[in-house]
C-alpha cells in the first residue's frame, strides 16, 4: 500500500471516529489540526513501542495537549512488524508545535525513552502529516 493510501485511510477512519465521539457526548467537534504519525521500527521492536505507547507515551502527550485519536498497525507483513500508525489532534498548528517541545524536553519522556531503548534503539523513522478537516467532514 502506498504512502497516499495509508494516508487517506487513516483520514476516513479519523472522519469516523471523530463522528462517533462527538454523538457519544452529544457535542459539536471543535476545529482543530490533526496529525497522522507513522512509525516505522527497526526489525523486531515494534513490541517495545506498543510497550511505550501503553504504558507511558499516550499519557505524556494528554500531559502536553495533544488528543489521542486513534492508534492502528496494518494487517500485511511486511508492514505489520514494524509499523505503528496513529492520529493525535492538537487545538491548531501552532499548538503542536509547542506541544511536541514540550513533550521532548519532559524529563519524564526522556527517562522513558532512554530505559525503553536499553535493548537497542525502537525507531528507524518516524513520518508527520498535518491535516485540516473540511467544511464538509463530520469530524469538523
Amino acid at each position: 500500500m502506498t504512502k497516499r493510501s495509508w494516508m487517506l485511510l487513516a483520514a476516513g477512519l479519523v472522519s469516523s471516529a471523530g463522528l462517533q465521539s462527538a454523538r457519544a457526548e452529544g457535542a459539536e467537534v471543535p476545529g482543530k489540526v490533526f496529525e497522522i504519525r507513522t512509525y516505522h521500527t527497526f526489525p523486531g521492536r515494534l513490541e517495545a513501542l506498543h510497550k511505550r505507547f501503553r504504558e507511558h507515551t499516550i499519557k505524556l502527550f494528554e500531559k502536553h495537549g495533544m488528543t489521542s485519536v486513534a492508534y492502528w498497525v496494518p494487517q500485511d507483513s511486511p508492514a505489520k512488524e514494524s509499523t505503528l500508525i496513529y492520529v493525535i489532534s492538537h487545538a491548531s498548528r501552532e499548538a503542536a508545535k509547542a506541544n511536541w517541545a514540550a513533550f521532548v524536553a519532559d524529563p519524564e519522556w526522556k527517562r522513558v525513552s532512554e530505559a525503553s531503548q536499553v535493548d537497542g534503539k525502537i525507531i528507524e523513522r518516524i513520518e508527520s502529516v498535518y491535516m485540516d478537516a473540511l467544511d464538509y467532514s463530520p469530524i469538523k
